[in-house]
């Protein structure tokens, strides 16, 4: 029978990204041929040479040879050698999330996406699982600093991944449970309007199997403004009354935050969130419990995954103190994500 697994070689063009590269590690620990090329060598891709990934520096025709898929990151445009080169070879070119959906079918797929908080909140809710021995495979857009990577292939049936809704693709991606933290007037090359991109995260959600379920972020105006129009099981969250999963009583302490979870009435007790610091923070934590809650996961493995949770790279990323001022690394660039960090 002709499948995914008859595809050996498998070379992604643009493979130093964080996105990609997190593909390529898990299908090298699925013992896939890899090959891969990307403008400049870096220390990404010397890990995945490490793994047993062939690297090219620079794009040349030649470096798709014996391929039997390309994959190419959003980056790569289609005057791109080696993708010319594959189309005139009939080899299928397909972009980062088709290959990330066709991964995600192997397992039970869980996806996170939103304007705002998504790498963060797709880190606790695999630390979540893992707190809970459910060893999860993960694809995440941010070093997960207790892993120490990108991306990780688990034995467990869930696989975790970062959904990206900055050209759509993210509409390609099948989940069994899909959480949207935020949604914004963002990426407006893609969108004609923030109803267009609520509309793209109304398409999403409602990819979900009858079976699943959406997990929204009740607080958030534009995403409480989708909930009329999403035909699926839906789990709420935030610190209205009216969620599901009350977040109440709330204590922002230096790096971390304390907070208490009430799920449909029932009391939960505290929570604890040693980092990343911030209200939005406390909500992305909530958002990975209610995952959790959904595959009944016990309340106390759930405050054990957030207490253990160690941050994500460039998220907050503490990098020293100089003249008692701290140097603190953040990814975050859309206005709303700076005023949050600050």
């Amino acid at each position: 029978m002709v499948s995914f697994r008859n595809f050996q070689r498998i070379h992604l063009v643009g493979i130093g990204g964080i996105g990609m590269s997190g593909i390529a590690e898990v299908l090298l620990t699925l013992g896939y041929s890899v090959s891969g090329s990307d403008v400049k060598l870096s220390t990404i891709t010397e890990r995945l040479q490490n793994l047993g990934a062939t690297i090219y520096e620079g794009h040349k025709a030649s470096s798709a040879d014996g391929a039997h898929v390309v994959v190419t990151s959003s980056a790569v445009k289609p005057d791109n050698p080696e993708v010319i080169e594959a189309h005139k070879n009939k080899i299928p070119v397909i972009p980062r999330a088709e290959m990330l959906a066709e991964l995600m079918r192997l397992k039970y797929g869980i996806a996170v996406a939103g304007a705002h908080g998504k790498t963060t909140t797709t880190s606790i809710v695999a630390s979540v699982l893992a707190a809970a021995h459910l060893d999860p495979t993960f694809v995440i857009g941010g070093r997960v600093n207790q892993a120490g990577t990108t991306a990780r292939l688990g034995k467990g049936e869930y696989f975790v991944v970062e959904a990206d809704e900055s050209d759509r693709s993210f509409l390609m991606l099948a989940p069994v449970v899909a959480v949207v933290t935020t949604i914004d007037r963002e990426h407006l090359d893609q969108y004609t309007s923030l109803e267009d991109i609520q509309d793209a995260f109304i398409q999403f959600v409602n990819r979900v199997p009858f079976y699943g379920a959406a997990i929204l972020c009740i607080d958030e105006p534009n995403v409480q403004a989708i909930i009329p129009s999403v035909k699926r099981p839906i789990i709420t969250y935030g610190t209205s009354s009216q969620a599901d999963l009350v977040i109440s009583d709330v204590k922002l302490e230096g790096l971390g935050s304390e907070f208490q979870l009430t799920y449909r009435g029932e009391d939960l007790g505290l929570f604890r969130l040693a980092h990343p610091p911030g209200m939005h923070n406390v909500c992305n934590a909530a958002a990975a419990a209610a995952v959790a809650l959904y595959l009944n996961v016990p309340a106390d493995l759930i405050r054990e995954g957030l207490a253990k949770f160690a941050g994500v790279g460039r998220r907050f990323d503490i990098k020293g103190v100089v003249n008692d001022i701290t140097v603190v690394d953040d990814y975050g660039h859309h206005p709303a994500e700076i005023r949050a960090t600050l």
